[in-house]
């Protein structure tokens, strides 16, 4: 091929596995000039298994930064120029954790409490937890010397009847090399003809496939610098159902521990009922409601799953608020509003929710004005939108921001006094055609199933390194296409079958949050979704 071509370059790591008794960390700081290399030396360990330990640092750590290292090697590390304190350090983290735990003994009952366990970092505890690093360092002034194994620290105060789902914790322990298999349709044989330029200019499908392609393989390479040995195949599925019948007929996949594709869901439903490994449908298709295969395992969630989400939260936060449902006028958005209406009264305290819909394609600000609470009369006023009409959501946002002034006085009247209300906006998507200023000065909240903070050490890593490695920055189906395979594959690397780790917790990636839930004799699905709220800077909160 001239202008489309795909290289999938095979590495091949063994893994050093320990076995007995485990091991006991404690933590080295690195001295200028050394690297992990350098010190899996001293330590006559494999610079790997180093690595491993501490994945969130280098290869060419800077000096100061603390780093964990096998107990029973740390003699071979303590030489003369270590000062006592240094060696102080080394030896005495246990000890200290001990401490710390007696510090806040009975603390348990008003503070959410966390053991600090290997591979956390301050990135996975403020993304699990919902908190910011100050926070943390405020609650506990002991984490401004860094997150130490062992130590109990304090999270948050606890909230009654506030549940918090178990975190998944990667683990690698499987030595067999993971064979993995990633279908996607690049039709190489169509685009051999077409010059490279032409390849991505216009067409939506070459970029979304190469892009995943290429989030996939940072995920592979990532896995395999920590020791995990990957054995990845890549198939060209070519046009729709063309060539997936010859995959499954020469038994291409019959060996394969896990399949990530294809991204049709007709194909991945033929594919279900001819391989035997679990089958990863990668991204979201509004036909994945049909799947019904125990082997599959649906990576987004299905939109019935936002509305739970949303009017979950909005039921938990109802204090008396003025409550009013935006709709369309078609016979579908008008069963919705009514479900909606219906599952809200459901609540105790929930008598009365009000519904809107457009006259003549337009609803007028009057009818709104109708149904809502004065600010004088201290009840917020809550507004969700449920159309998936642009013009009609557009036009009602509109008409929550501004409100008329009163009309000018007769000569002799006195003046009436503005009428103003408090509202808040909640929908099912982000409206990306609304002015986001609209949407923090109504505080809009609404649910997705990806969130990124980019300032994060994790997202920045990623970055840098697809930066490096592909010359452009990542897009979203780049970032997916390494969420998905990256979950997928530390999860197997615990040495457990895919299905059994779902019930090990939920986990965090880049964007996306995966927690899965298997059904009896059915379909694996991801339940991960975010809530987010607009604040008046125009940044987005995290509040669920």
């Amino acid at each position: 091929m001239k202008h489309f071509k795909l290289v999938v370059l095979f590495f091949v790591f063994t893994i050093a596995i320990s076995c007995g008794q485990q091991k006991k960390y404690i933590t080295y700081k690195v001295k200028k000039g050394e690297t992990m290399r350098m010190i899996a030396k001293k330590l006559d360990i494999e610079t790997k298994d180093l690595l491993r330990l501490n994945p969130d640092v280098g290869r060419r750590p800077k000096p100061d930064t603390e780093i964990f290292i096998p107990s029973k090697n740390s003699r071979n590390l303590i030489d003369i120029n270590d000062t006592p304190k240094d060696r102080i350090v080394k030896d005495t983290i246990q000890i200290d954790s001990i401490k710390k735990l007696n510090d806040i003994e009975g603390l348990d009952e008003k503070y959410l409490l966390h053991t600090v366990s290997k591979g956390d970092t301050f990135y996975s505890l403020t993304r699990y937890y919902n908190v910011l690093k100050s926070d943390l360092l405020d609650l506990n002034p002991i984490l401004s010397e860094g997150l130490k194994l062992g130590a109990i620290i304090k999270i948050k105060e606890r909230v009654e009847g506030e549940k918090l789902d178990v975190i998944y914790k990667d683990t690698i322990s499987n030595i067999d090399a993971i064979k993995v298999a990633l279908l996607l349709p690049f039709r190489a044989k169509v685009f051999d003809t077409v010059p490279s330029q032409d390849i991505f200019k216009t067409r939506a499908l070459p970029n979304i496939v190469t892009d995943f392609y290429l989030g996939a393989a940072l995920a592979i390479d990532s896995l395999r610098n920590q020791g995990v040995q990957i054995d990845f195949s890549v198939f060209d599925t070519e046009d729709r159902n063309t060539k997936i019948d010859e995959i499954i007929t020469n038994n291409s996949l019959e060996d394969k521990d896990v399949i990530i594709g294809s991204i049709y869901s007709d194909e991945t439903i033929k594919l279900a009922s001819s391989v035997k490994a679990p089958l990863v449908f990668p991204i979201f298709s509004k036909a994945q409601t049909s799947f019904t295969s125990s082997r599959i395992v649906k990576t987004s969630p299905d939109k019935h799953l936002y509305k739970e989400k949303l009017l979950s939260y909005v039921s938990k936060q109802y204090k008396n608020e003025n409550i009013i449902i935006v709709g369309d006028s078609t016979t579908a958005s008008i069963t919705e509003i009514n479900q909606i209406a219906n599952i809200l009264k459901q609540h105790d305290s929930i008598k009365e929710v009000h519904q809107i819909i457009p006259h003549y394609g337009y609803i007028a600000q009057e009818r709104f004005l109708k149904m809502m609470k004065p600010d004088s009369t201290m009840v917020n006023n809550w507004v969700i939108i449920a159309t998936n009409n642009d013009v009609i959501a557009s036009d009602a946002i509109n008409s929550l921001i501004s409100f008329p002034d009163p009309p000018e006085p007769e000569e002799g009247e006195e003046p009436e006094e503005k009428i103003n209300y408090k509202v808040k906006l909640f929908g099912f998507d982000k409206y990306d055609y609304v002015d986001y200023n609209k949407l923090a000065q109504l505080e809009f909240v609404y649910v997705t199933d990806t969130y990124v903070d980019e300032s994060s050490l994790a997202a920045r890593i990623f970055n840098k390194q697809y930066l490096q490695k592909n010359k452009a920055l990542p897009s979203f189906y780049a970032t997916r296409g390494f969420d998905v395979t990256y979950d997928v594959l530390m999860r197997l690397a615990s040495g457990k079958e895919l299905y059994d780790t779902f019930k090990d917790g939920v986990s965090y990636r880049v964007e996306s949050k995966f927690d899965f839930d298997k059904r009896l004799f059915g379909i694996s699905q991801n339940r991960g979704l975010y809530l987010l709220e607009f604040q008046t800077d125009l940044s987005l909160k995290r509040i669920e």
